[in-house]
């Protein structure tokens, strides 16, 4: 397959349309690499081809991009960086959003130093600070692009209307929202917003927290901290009618000759030529699995297939807590 098909424009650059999200070796899963891993995982991402890593500054409280600049530092001219602020959050604390416009730049420079780097290729608002205007956040972003620390400005988990205030303060590259067959929401406003702005769209968690990979049959195993476990989709009862789900969709991956992984990801590439797909993993094998989804062309009449079969009207639950939705302000699908 050319360079065309199985990467993807963002900012002046392009990556590959499978990238990869960096936040599963620090956060949210109840298991964090230790140093070893991590640094051959994030070598070996390099190695197969992955052009574009995202982090966070509060993934791990830092943890994360300290991994990053510690073992591929001294490759940093092979990918293309993306990192976020406007989550605070220390080991003692509860995250707590803060858009405010020197939290903003003080993150930033913690960052750089924590990366090993100068120069941040994309660098999100990870959320919009509902206390401070998101043009003051975004003029923020514009003020450390201007001086060479940052170089695309992006949005993260926001609705339409708050990504064209952002436009208009900023030009914005990349809107990031969580995007797979079993969260449509984007497809309501985001995805056509962010393609009219000429900005990528990038989907996080892609294979649905590990659902779509044919890999998660027993939420009873997941650790006490893992994110999930706050999730509606994940509460036993609700997880156990979307199980009913994955045997046609094991079959509809079989007929395309891929895995269930593959099947998700080339799912969601295929969409439209401006999304990137952003897995997360701590497993090698999986990593290359993963990857290998750029070489899949979905076929017409399995995409339609599974357009009906894991939808927001099939999947039970929703996708996040009252708590948590609290804090986006992506659009929802009426109940």
């Amino acid at each position: 397959m050319n360079e065309l098909n199985n990467t993807r424009k963002l900012g002046q650059k392009r990556v590959s349309a499978v990238s990869l999200g960096c936040m599963s070796l620090s956060h949210g899963y109840g298991n964090v690499a230790n140093d070893k891993d991590a640094g051959k995982f994030l070598n070996s991402a390099l190695d197969l081809g992955y052009t574009m890593l995202d982090t966070a500054a509060v993934y791990g409280y830092g943890h994360n991009e300290t991994m990053i600049g510690k073992h591929i530092g001294k490759r940093r001219q092979e990918f293309f960086l993306a990192s976020k602020c406007g989550i605070g959050q220390t080991p003692d604390s509860q995250p707590s959003v803060n858009g405010r416009p020197e939290h903003l730049r003080q993150t930033c420079e913690a960052s750089l130093q924590r990366l090993q780097t100068d120069h941040i290729d994309l660098y999100y608002l990870h959320r919009r600070d509902f206390k401070v205007p998101i043009e003051e956040s975004i003029g923020a972003l514009s003020d450390l692009q201007r001086e060479g620390k940052i170089g695309a400005v992006g949005v993260s988990e926001i609705g339409a209307e708050d990504l064209r205030k952002a436009h208009a303060e900023h030009p914005i590259s990349a809107v990031q929202s969580e995007y797979s067959l079993w969260t449509r929401n984007p497809e309501l406003a985001v995805l056509q917003a962010s393609q009219d702005i000429g900005a990528a769209f990038i989907a996080f968690s892609p294979l649905a927290r590990a659902f779509l990979s044919n890999k998660l049959h027993d939420t009873s195993l997941l650790a006490a901290d893992d994110l999930r476990q706050s999730m509606p989709r994940f509460d036993p009862a609700n997880y156990a009618a979307n199980l009913a789900l994955l045997p046609e969709y094991v079959r509809l991956a079989e007929r395309q000759g891929c895995t269930p992984a593959q099947l998700a990801l080339a799912w969601v590439v295929a969409q439209s030529e401006h999304i990137i797909a952003i897995p997360g993993t701590q497993s090698l094998d999986h990593l290359q699995e993963n990857i290998g989804a750029n070489e899949v062309i979905l076929e017409r009449q399995i995409a339609v297939e599974l357009d009906a079969l894991i939808n927001q009207h099939t999947v039970t639950g929703q996708r996040y807590s009252e708590k948590a939705q609290a804090t986006v302000t992506t659009e929802q699908f009426e109940v």
